[in-house]
């Protein structure tokens, strides 16, 4: 057997080993954008997010109205018979740690404590892509919210890597929740 024929022979086992294998395991499927599945891996990010869990740990996550935990419902405004999805942060081992993502519990928000953002499509990822900061975004209409106005500008920084999570997240966005 030659040279050539020995490297071609084992070139199609590795690709003939690699594609059974393939098609042996299930396919991974990114939960769609904005989804409670994609709600609960927002979350996970917060909390590897040390400018979020260390940056809002002092008053933001503390103005909580005595619930315990700050909500955000979050949704797209392309998708408006989908429902909402919630995230709670909480103070938790001296940090601002999110302990709860997916579908929404909370029926009545609190203007004062509570936050609701919604947005474009390709709004959410000029956001989520880092083009456009929180200022811009609400400046120009691009991220509609509802909440407590000064606590939010005093925290445009961490929030600024808040709406970045809506990037860094695998998903789909080919459909509606």
């Amino acid at each position: 057997m030659t040279m050539r024929k020995i490297l071609l022979a084992g070139f199609l086992a590795t690709a003939f080993t690699a594609t059974t294998h393939a098609a042996e395991a299930p396919a991974a499927t990114a939960p769609v954008f904005m989804s409670a599945e994609w709600a609960k891996q927002a979350c996970d990010a917060w909390n590897q997010d040390p400018v979020l869990t260390d940056k809002l740990k002092e008053e933001w996550v503390k103005n909580h109205g005595g619930k315990g935990h700050k909500v955000m419902q979050i949704y797209r405004e392309g998708c408006e018979s989908s429902p909402r999805i919630e995230m709670h942060v909480s103070e938790k081992d001296g940090k601002a740690m999110c302990v709860y993502g997916g579908a929404v519990k909370t029926t009545e928000l609190s203007k004062k404590h509570d936050y609701l953002m919604w947005a474009k499509d390709k709004h959410w990822q000029r956001m989520g892509d880092g083009t456009d900061g929180p200022m811009k975004a609400m400046m120009f209409g691009r991220l509609n919210f509802k909440g407590p106005k000064m606590e939010a500008m005093g925290n445009m920084g961490p929030f600024g890597n808040f709406l970045k999570l809506t990037g860094k997240i695998d998903s789909d966005r080919s459909k509606c929740p």
